[in-house]
C-alpha cells in the first residue's frame, strides 16, 4: 500500500503507540509502522497533559449533552477533528434506566447504554466512522487503499459496508456462512461486496488472505488501530449522563474491542482528570466459548484458543480473540471480572428486557443482563452500585434466533 498521511489530526494525538516496544510513531497512518510492530497492535495516543476534562466532556454544539456532533463531539480526545469525519450520526445513543432490573439485582440503580440505535444497529459503528475517516483521508492524499476487507461474525463487516459506501470505496466482507440473515442482507444493501465462507469465524478469517489475491487495506478489529479508539466515546457518553462514571459496566465480549475500548476511555477520562477513578468492567462471555473466563480464572494476561467454540450467539463466538490482551488489561485494570452464561439464560434475558423495558436487545446484548443476574447471585454486587448493560447490537439483527428461542417455549 501506498504511505500517505490521513486527514488532518487533533491537536492533542501524539501518534500510534506500538503495544510491543512501547515506542510511539509520530503518524496517523498506521501503514508507515514497522509490519512486526503493526503484527503486535497499535493504540493512538494523546497528550493527555493538554486535554482540558472541560474540552472533551463539555457540551456539544447545538444543544446539551447527547445532541449535535454524535460521538464526534468528543474529538479534543479523538485522532480526527468533527469536521473531518466520516460520520452518520453514530453515538448519543439512549441511555436507558430500569428501575425493574435494578429492583431484581438488588443495587441502586441499572441503566442500558442502548447501541442498537446507531446507524447499522451496532456498537462498532462507533469504531469504524473513525477507522473510515482514517482511510478516506488517506484515500483523498492519492493513497491506493482499495479494496477495503475484514472478516466478521456479521456486525462489522455490515457497518464497514456502509461506511465505506459513504466514502465511495470498495469493500469485501467475509463472513461465516452461519451469520445473520440481516447482516448479509444489508451488506449488500449498503454496496459492500460479501463472501460467505463455510464453517464458522475463523474460517472466515483465514479465507481473507485466501481469497483476495491483491493488497488490501485491513479493518478487522486491532489491525486498524481505530476501530477500539472509535469504541471509548461510549465510555465518555456514561460519564456525561451520568454526571459521574458508574460502578460496574457488563460488556458482551467476543473479540475483546469493546471492553478494551470501553476500558481505554475511562482510563483516558482518569488520566485528564474528568474521573476519580475507572469502573469494574465485566466480560460477560458465552459460557459455550468463553476464553476470558477461563483465562481470568486461570490468571492469565491472554487468552488461550477455545478448543470447541459452541454458542448459538454468533457474534460472541470468538475462539481466538484478537483483542485478547487488551481486554484482558481492561478485566485486571478495572478490577472487574469475567462471566460465562448459558445460551439459554442469554436468549431468556434478552427477551425479558424486551418484554419489560420497552426495547429490541439483540442476542448479543442479552449476555449483559445474563451476566449480570449471574453475579448477582454469586454476591458481585454490595447493593449501592449504579451498574450499566451494554446493549451490543439491535433486536432486529437476530430475530430469528429470539423467536425461535419463545417457539421452544411453546410460545
Amino acid at each position: 500500500m501506498d504511505s500517505t498521511e490521513p486527514t488532518e489530526t487533533t491537536l492533542a494525538f501524539r501518534g500510534l503507540e506500538s503495544r510491543a516496544s512501547g515506542r510511539v510513531h509520530e503518524t496517523a497512518d498506521p501503514t508507515t509502522v514497522p509490519d512486526e510492530e503493526q503484527a503486535r497492535g497499535l493504540d493512538p495516543v494523546y497528550d493527555y497533559d493538554s486535554v482540558d476534562p472541560e474540552a472533551v466532556l463539555g457540551p456539544s454544539e447545538g444543544g446539551p449533552a447527547g445532541t449535535g456532533r454524535g460521538h464526534w463531539r468528543f474529538d479534543a480526545l479523538l485522532p480526527f477533528p468533527a469536521e473531518e469525519a466520516l460520520s452518520a450520526g453514530e453515538g448519543a445513543t439512549p441511555l436507558v434506566p430500569t428501575e425493574r432490573l435494578a429492583d431484581e439485582l438488588d443495587v441502586d440503580a441499572v441503566y442500558v447504554k442502548d447501541e442498537g440505535r446507531n446507524p447499522t444497529g451496532t456498537v462498532f459503528d462507533r469504531g469504524l466512522s473513525v477507522a473510515l475517516t482514517a482511510v478516506a483521508g488517506r484515500a483523498a492524499a492519492g493513497a491506493d487503499v482499495e479494496p477495503l476487507a475484514c472478516a466478521s461474525p456479521g456486525n462489522a463487516g455490515q457497518s464497514m459496508a456502509a461506511y465505506a459506501g459513504r466514502a465511495d470505496l470498495r469493500s469485501y466482507a467475509f463472513v461465516p456462512s452461519r451469520c445473520a440473515f440481516s447482516n448479509k442482507a444489508m451488506t449488500n444493501v449498503h454496496g459492500g461486496d460479501m463472501r460467505v465462507v463455510g464453517g464458522r469465524f475463523p474460517d472466515a478469517a483465514a479465507a481473507v488472505d485466501e481469497q483476495l489475491e491483491t493488497d488490501y487495506t485491513d479493518l478487522a478489529e486491532f489491525a486498524t488501530p481505530y476501530r477500539h479508539d472509535g469504541v471509548k466515546t461510549l465510555a465518555f457518553e456514561l460519564v456525561v449522563d451520568l454526571d459521574g462514571a458508574p460502578d460496574v459496566v457488563v460488556v458482551p465480549t467476543g473479540s475483546g474491542e469493546v471492553i478494551a475500548g470501553v476500558y481505554k476511555g475511562f482510563s483516558e477520562l482518569e488520566q485528564v482528570g474528568a474521573i476519580d477513578a475507572v469502573p469494574r468492567l465485566v466480560a460477560a462471555q458465552a459460557a459455550g466459548c468463553a476464553p476470558f473466563v477461563a483465562a481470568i480464572e486461570r490468571g492469565l494476561d491472554e487468552p488461550e484458543p477455545w478448543s470447541t467454540p459452541d454458542t448459538i450467539c454468533g457474534e460472541l463466538e470468538i475462539a481466538d480473540p484478537a483483542g485478547g490482551a487488551p481486554a484482558i488489561e481492561a478485566v485486571h485494570g478495572s478490577g472487574g471480572t469475567a462471566v460465562g452464561v448459558e445460551d439459554e439464560d442469554i436468549l431468556a434475558s434478552a427477551v425479558a428486557v424486551a418484554q419489560n423495558e420497552v426495547m429490541e436487545m439483540g442476542v448479543t446484548g442479552g449476555a449483559a443482563p445474563a451476566g449480570a443476574w449471574a453475579l448477582a447471585e454469586d454476591g458481585f454486587f454490595d447493593g449501592d452500585e449504579t451498574v450499566v448493560l451494554i446493549n451490543s447490537d439491535a433486536g432486529l439483527k437476530t430475530p430469528d434466533v429470539l423467536r425461535s428461542h419463545l417457539m421452544g417455549q411453546g410460545i
